[in-house]
C-alpha cells in the first residue's frame, strides 16, 4: 500500500536554530491536533466507511498525514540542531532533555505525552467525517497560531504549505460527507415512505384508532364502581 520515497513531501531547509519555536512546533508532532493523531484517526475510521470511495479517501489522507509528521520531525530537528544546554533550559525543554536528550518524542508543546484518547471512531460515517472536518480545521488554526509566532522564511514556507493541505483535506472530507448524507437520505426517504404507506393502509382498515377514544373520565369510573 505504501511507496516510500526518500525525500520529504515538501522540502525543509532551516538555517537558523530556534529552540523555543521547536518546543511550540512539537505540538503538531504529538499534540491533540497533531499529524500523528490525524493519521491514526483516519486509518482506524477507514474500515467502517460504507464503500470503497470512503475507504480510499481516508487511506489517502491518513498516508499523507504520515508524510506531514515527517516534515514536522525534520523541522523540529533542524530548529534544535547545535542547541546548547543553556538554550535548551531557556526554552523550557530541560525536562525533555533529561529523558530523551534531543530525540523526538510525541508530546504537545507543554510536554504532555501523546495519548490514544486524542482519536475517536464511532462506526457512523457521518459522525466520523464530522469529527474529521473539525480536526482539519483545528489543525489549520494551530498552524496559523504558530505562523504568527515566527518571521523566519525557512520556517514559514513549510508551515504555509502544511496549513494549505489542512484546507484541502477539509474540503475532501466535506465532499465525502455531503455524498454520504445525500445517499443515506435517499434510503431514509424510502423507509419513511414505506412507513407512511403502512400508516395510510392501517387508517383505511380502521386499525389506527385515536388514543382519545380510550380516555375515560376518572370521576365517572369511580362513580360506577
Amino acid at each position: 500500500m505504501f511507496r516510500y520515497q526518500k525525500r520529504l513531501q515538501f522540502p525543509v531547509d532551516i538555517k537558523t536554530k530556534n529552540v523555543r519555536l521547536a518546543k511550540l512546533l512539537i505540538d503538531q508532532y504529538g499534540g491533540s491536533q497533531s499529524e500523528l493523531a490525524a493519521a491514526l484517526r483516519y486509518f482506524n475510521q477507514r474500515y467502517t466507511m460504507p464503500d470503497n470511495k470512503g475507504k480510499a479517501l481516508l487511506t489517502d489522507i491518513a498516508t499523507e498525514e504520515l508524510s506531514h509528521l515527517e516534515i514536522i520531525a525534520a523541522m523540529v530537528y533542524q530548529l534544535m540542531k547545535d542547541a546548547t544546554i543553556d538554550e535548551i533550559k531557556a526554552a523550557g525543554l530541560d525536562a525533555h532533555y533529561a529523558e530523551h536528550k534531543k530525540a523526538l518524542y510525541p508530546t504537545d508543546s507543554n510536554g504532555v505525552p501523546f495519548t490514544i484518547t486524542y482519536i475517536s471512531t464511532t462506526g457512523d460515517p457521518l459522525a466520523d467525517l464530522s469529527e474529521d472536518m473539525a480536526a482539519e480545521q483545528k489543525a489549520r488554526a494551530v498552524y496559523e497560531n504558530i505562523i504568527d509566532l515566527t518571521d523566519d522564511p525557512d520556517v514559514l514556507r513549510p508551515l504555509l504549505w502544511l496549513r494549505q493541505r489542512e484546507i484541502v483535506h477539509y474540503n475532501r472530507f466535506k465532499e465525502l460527507f455531503n455524498y454520504y448524507q445525500k445517499k443515506f437520505n435517499k434510503k431514509q426517504d424510502q423507509v419513511d415512505n414505506n412507513m407512511n404507506n403502512m400508516t395510510n393502509m392501517n387508517d383505511m382498515l380502521g386499525m389506527n384508532t385515536p388514543m382519545d377514544n380510550y380516555i375515560v373520565d376518572v370521576n365517572e369510573a369511580i362513580l360506577r364502581n
